[in-house]
């Protein structure tokens, strides 16, 4: 990594106390300095405004208000203070359905429990150096859910369920063009 953590604003939400305390001191072994921790979903929400974090940690289930629903808010809501923060889930919740509800919801990064340094580090790292340009569709606003970008791809469609028809309409010139 180009620079060091000794900037970075981290939030942790996390209601274990034992693992908020691994994810603190992990991340401090990182070189963070400014971490706050919450133990719910709705005492995060105050603290975004108030401890206006950089990257934001949190667990899947929460209590009342579970992490999904947390980075929901911070994406969607007109009282979030930061759309773009950068939302690490961690969570031992790792079925496949899970984690795309997760990565629907717009967290930028998954880690599963129990977490080892060096995931958490690379996954710090994704966040902050490669971080996923945000898209805003009807139904999501999030970081781009695409990992990799195919270079052989050249149309507007990119998944298989995508329509595939393309509409002919007339053009000024008396001519058909395909509109997407």
């Amino acid at each position: 990594m180009s620079g060091s953590f000794d900037r970075v604003r981290v939030l942790i939400v996390e209601d274990n106390p034992h693992m908020s305390k691994i994810l603190r001191v992990t991340l401090q072994g990182f070189g963070v300095r400014i971490i706050e921790e919450c133990r719910d979903a709705e005492t995060a929400i105050d603290s975004l405004s108030a401890f206006n974090p950089d990257m934001a940690v949190v667990d899947y289930m929460l209590g009342e208000m579970n992490g999904l629903e947390l980075t929901r808010y911070i994406r969607s809501n007109e009282s979030s203070p930061n759309k773009y923060l950068p939302v690490l889930m961690c969570t031992g919740y790792t079925d496949r359905s899970r984690v795309i509800e997760a990565i629907n919801a717009g967290v930028n990064e998954f880690l599963a429990k129990p977490v080892r340094p060096v995931d958490l580090y690379q996954r710090l790292i994704a966040m902050i150096e490669r971080p996923r340009r945000f898209v805003r569709v009807p139904d999501y606003f999030g970081p781009d859910r695409r990992r990799r970008q195919d270079p052989r791809f050249h149309g507007p469609w990119k998944r298989a369920r995508d329509e595939h028809k393309v509409e002919a309409r007339d053009t000024d010139d008396g001519e058909e063009s395909d509109a997407a």
